[in-house]
């Protein structure tokens, strides 16, 4: 039975539910703005998923790995299973999921997946640690996928927001149509730009990947008011941006440490990019940073 947690400041209220060890409600105090997608099943059904053991697709839907052959759907496990509760302070919630029978059908490897979110003044701090329990190697694809509510008020609809890019970038998008899978072939999503508006066009074909980004930050962005969700992406190799088709009710900006298999690629999980490989005992962490800001 999934449980929430709540921490907040003088600036914001955060929720995280142990299902998916997502952020489910950031709350901005001034204004009162809901920035994370409620979970509307009748579009989609999560809010802020993290993507482990690996993300996007992977060949054949299969893992092979230690011998067996394991199913695997999109985005792995993580997002689909209750994470256990740790500890909480007045500005901190972790989480954790540890390998266990139910895992053991999924992904042959025991391993400790730990998230911590921190609160800092406008800035959520969500930080993915993965430890290696096994006797053998770990390797292993890692994501964000935080879905922003567009438009932020009644009084604004989606066409009032742009993607904005804190460096001027010509986005080179790896093409992962139409399987999910990396293909040969790439595309630009613009020339010399520092902004994306958002429309109904922008997401019809699904998700851009966009590889080694020069900016530091990507936003999404109230043209004319300052408001705005702000995403660290500088440590990260691909952004993606995705909705569903049509006009936007969310806009999700994925920074990941991984990608899905190439087209063509086998099951095989040692052959597989992986975001880390960890020897016995190492551990591996990353944090993706937002900031909500007017």
């Amino acid at each position: 039975m999934a449980k929430e947690f709540t921490i907040e400041n003088e600036y914001l209220k955060v929720t995280v539910t142990t299902w998916g060890a997502q952020v489910k409600s950031v709350i901005r105090k001034c204004d009162n703005v809901e920035h994370i997608w409620q979970a509307d099943k009748a579009v989609w059904g999560y809010h802020a998923p993290i993507l482990f053991p690996h993300a996007g697709k992977v060949a054949d839907g299969k893992i092979e790995a230690k011998g067996g052959v394991y199913e695997s759907g999109q985005h792995g496990f993580a997002r689909l299973m209750d994470h256990d509760f740790v500890e909480q302070t007045k500005d901190t919630i972790v989480l954790e999921l540890c390998a266990n029978e139910e895992t053991h059908q999924k992904f042959p490897y025991e391993f400790r997946l730990v998230s911590t979110f921190t609160l800092e003044n406008d800035t959520l701090h969500h930080t993915l640690t993965v430890e290696n329990l096994d006797e053998e190697k770990l390797p292993f694809g890692i994501g964000y996928h935080p879905a922003f509510t567009v438009p932020f008020d009644d009084k604004h609809v989606a066409t009032d927001y742009e993607l904005r890019f804190s460096e001027m970038e010509s986005p080179v998008c790896l093409n992962c149509l139409p399987t999910g899978l990396v293909q040969k072939d790439h595309y630009y999503l613009g020339s010399n730009i520092t902004a994306i508006p958002v429309d109904e066009q922008l997401f019809a074909n699904d998700s851009h990947c966009m590889v080694n980004l020069k900016s530091a930050t990507l936003g999404l962005y109230e043209k004319g008011t300052g408001r705005a969700v702000v995403c660290n992406i500088a440590e990260f190799p691909y952004t993606l941006i995705w909705s569903k088709p049509g006009m936007p009710r969310f806009v999700c900006i994925e920074p990941w440490h991984s990608l899905p298999s190439c087209e063509g690629s086998g099951s095989d999980w040692n052959e597989k990019p992986a975001a880390a490989i960890l020897n016995p005992g190492e551990a591996w962490s990353t944090t993706l940073s937002t900031s909500f800001v007017r």
